[in-house]
């Protein structure tokens, strides 16, 4: 793993770290994959973590998870402020960052061995991703084309008018993706009402999120509510695909209140875009495939190995990477490598 010198500063985190961050997240979608289709999801994610947390004490850097598997005192580790990274070496400055983590974005779709199962990690330096609450949030998401062009407050055949004028098309040409919720019921027989077509899904709202702003995926825009971490984990994709996002936290008890404020958000009903979620200026994102989905191909296993199928992208480089990978569990020469 890269490892990073004496004086490196925060402007580096991108080009110095982006490797780490492929390692950690093709070692947790191992591990998770494991366990797929074992019909346990707290098993599943906890291999996540755990490989992660793992991967992540190798790492030079002064680390603090600002998203995570919840508080302290609801997470034994992954917990929301907890530092990572390799151990502190006197005379040595390792770069501070901020990093928000989804161990493995759908729980459920790997323990049935469904599509879309995925590892994510976003990273930035200090201050570059909203500290999110766990709860829910309002979201439309579409690709670079509809920049300035969403409206969270608008009816639903506005928004999908607005999106099918950007993208040059009718709107009964549009695919949209919802989360298959009771919640969801009135959002989606608006859509249909308006004509566009819907994809429904049973987890997973963050890889829809990313699919939404690459050309070619065959989603144009994601509408409904979702975790609001995942909406920061979105957010700092769409930084780096250029994507456009409008959200809302539902903060609507007096407890989710209380910890809003304790969290530093001042304005509860803020609506916030991309760049308010995840305003950093050197900013980190990679995901690992666990099961096989649209975006990325899962884990697959060969007896001695297995190939993993990873995504990179940095906001500084606007760069997009595909990362295929053959790891060898066992000593070179004892049994040959198959590439399939």
């Amino acid at each position: 793993m890269s490892a990073v010198k004496l004086g490196k500063s925060n402007s580096q985190i991108e080009r110095d770290l982006l490797g780490d961050f492929i390692h950690v997240v093709e070692e947790a979608a191992i591990a998770s994959a494991r366990t797929m289709g074992q019909g346990d999801p707290e098993a599943s994610d906890q291999a996540a973590v755990q490989a992660m947390r793992h991967a992540f004490e190798g790492i030079e850097m002064a680390g603090t998870i600002v998203i995570g598997e919840g508080e302290r005192d609801e997470a034994p580790m992954l917990y929301i402020g907890e530092h990572v990274g390799a151990p502190s070496v006197a005379g040595v400055d390792f770069p501070r960052v901020d990093i928000a983590v989804d161990p493995l974005e759908g729980t459920n779709l790997c323990a049935t061995g469904t599509a879309n199962s995925i590892v994510v990690l976003a990273a930035s330096e200090p201050g570059g991703l909203l500290h999110a609450p766990d709860c829910y949030m309002h979201k439309i998401i579409a690709g670079p084309a509809c920049r300035d062009a969403l409206d969270l407050d608008a009816p639903v055949k506005y928004n999908l008018k607005a999106i099918a004028h950007c993208l040059d098309r009718q709107v009964k040409d549009l695919v949209i993706m919802v989360l298959d919720r009771p919640r969801h019921q009135e959002l989606i027989s608006q859509i249909r009402a308006a004509g566009a077509r819907i994809r429904l899904i049973p987890d997973g709202d963050l890889s829809a999120g990313i699919a939404a702003a690459v050309r070619g995926s065959s989603v144009d825009a994601v509408f409904g509510t979702g975790g609001a971490p995942e909406g920061v984990l979105t957010a700092a994709a769409l930084r780096c695909l250029n994507g456009e996002m409008v959200a809302r936290l539902e903060v609507n008890t007096p407890v989710l209140e209380e910890r809003v404020e304790r969290m530093g958000i001042r304005d509860p009903k803020r609506i916030y875009t991309a760049r308010d979620l995840a305003p950093g200026e050197q900013i980190i994102f990679a995901a690992a495939g666990v099961t096989e989905g649209a975006l990325l191909h899962g884990v697959r296993f060969f007896g001695d190995g297995c190939r993993t199928h990873s995504l990179a992208m940095t906001y500084g480089s606007r760069k997009v990477s595909f990362v295929d990978t053959v790891h060898m569990f066992q000593e070179p020469g004892r049994r040959g490598v198959r590439l399939y």
